[in-house]
């Protein structure tokens, strides 16, 4: 199943830090969820858009996993040179990822 099946997702931004929340629908997936997507996980299916280190934290009574991805907005909001340089598409673009 993909993702966008069991949680939606939001995202945002400072400075050259993205972040993204996946938050379950029902707090009953939420282990589904903490089980299969990992911060590996997260950052080899986000690839070369994502040049630092990807941390997870976890926020088990509102169904969520937090993720931070650092380097990750080509130097900044202010310095990149990217359509998204906000990074707002990197939320929809995880819920692609199979599980």
């Amino acid at each position: 199943m993909k993702l966008y099946e069991i949680a939606h997702s939001r995202s945002g931004d400072k400075g050259n830090i993205s972040n993204i929340t996946l938050i379950a629908y029902e707090l009953s997936t939420y282990h589904t969820l903490a089980s299969a997507v990992t911060a590996g996980r997260v950052k080899a299916w986000l690839g070369n858009r994502v040049h630092g280190e990807v941390q997870r934290f976890e926020l088990p009574q509102l169904g969520a996993l937090n993720f931070v991805l650092l380097n990750a907005l080509a130097g900044g909001v202010t310095a990149s040179t990217a359509l998204d340089a906000h990074g707002k598409s990197l939320s929809s673009f995880l819920l692609e990822m199979e599980i």
